[in-house]
């Protein structure tokens, strides 16, 4: 447990140094969206590409974990929106708690993380993962997010908005080319290489360091628009569902599944349960910002997922390991 602590400690370190940095104002409250943007653009797209070139096509096309992987995260969506809805929390809310309760902090934590832990063949299945998060698990629940004030086409257009955001998001694409290079066994020239692996080396520390300032960021903005506290009730249960129960259905779907006889690989699952142990997504709080939901609730699920996870994931990786 010791050595799983030295790799992890760092990776949550940073994360505490950018929210530190963040609260007492150090760093700019201004310059985080310059710092996710770096992030969200130049740094992580390079890091995915270059992950995704170097590995195998069929791990990052593995149908057996997609369909395992996708199942249990829309389980996850339909169960977090029909046990959180209340007089108090509606379509809007319950779909962003539904999503922070299913969508892992992947791509700004798990990538690096994983890989330093298991090594290079962990970027496959955690990439896999990164690509249904973004492309099914956020355009779902910014669907069910519209429900409340304009029924099935206020749905449809908020799912149309979201695929439109999805096809300019970077990171897809990012692993896409990687795929092809991987697939073509060709790769950018020398200088260019040499660059985006300047940039992808740049992507684990200050993505760490930009979640901690994303979070404090949060919740000076929710606290600010708050007129009472969120009762524990409201945001406890969701950060507990994320930690314990997505790992856990996680595990029992491909457990069953590989004794069903699906040709998913063990060390694969690992991978799959160890990214749904991750804390919940940080970008999430953005999102729930831009489409009027209750930042508080959703900057504190997060918040609380993050701090608690150095100890559950730990946990996670010294029990799958």
């Amino acid at each position: 447990m010791l050595d799983i602590l030295r790799v992890t400690f760092p990776f949550f370190a940073l994360v505490l140094a950018g929210y530190v940095a963040a609260r007492h104002r150090m760093l700019p409250i201004e310059a985080i969206g310059g710092l996710n943007a770096f992030v969200l653009y130049f740094a992580l797209p390079c890091m995915l590409y270059r992950f995704g070139a170097g590995t195998p096509v069929a791990k990052l096309l593995d149908a057996s974990a997609l369909v395992v992987y996708l199942a249990c995260a829309l389980l996850m969506v339909a169960a977090t929106v029909k046990f959180s809805m209340n007089e108090r929390i509606r379509w809007n809310d319950a779909a962003f708690g539904a999503l922070v309760a299913a969508f892992p902090n992947t791509g700004f934590m798990g990538v690096p993380l994983l890989v330093a832990l298991l090594g290079a063949k962990a970027a496959g299945p955690a990439i896999l993962t990164i690509l249904v998060d973004l492309l099914v698990t956020s355009s779902l629940c910014i669907a069910l997010s519209r429900l409340d004030a304009a029924g099935e086409h206020g749905a449809a257009a908020a799912a149309k908005k979201a695929l439109r955001g999805m096809a300019i998001n970077p990171m897809p694409w990012a692993i896409v080319l990687g795929a092809l290079s991987s697939a073509l066994g060709l790769q950018p020239l020398g200088p260019i290489m040499n660059t985006i692996g300047l940039l992808g080396d740049s992507a684990s520390p200050v993505a760490l360091f930009t979640i901690g300032a994303v979070l404090a960021r949060s919740q000076f903005l929710a606290a600010q628009q708050e007129h009472a506290p969120t009762a524990a009730r409201d945001f406890v249960p969701v950060a507990a569902a994320k930690l314990l129960v997505h790992p856990l259905l996680v595990f029992g779907a491909g457990t069953l599944a590989r004794a069903a006889g699906v040709p998913l690989e063990r060390f694969t699952l690992t991978v799959m349960v160890l990214v749904a142990a991750l804390p919940s997504a940080s970008n999430v709080s953005l999102l729930a910002e831009r489409f009027g939901a209750d930042t508080g609730r959703i900057a504190r699920i997060i918040l609380l997922t993050t701090a608690v996870s150095f100890l559950t994931f730990s946990g996670a990786v010294a029990l799958l390991r």
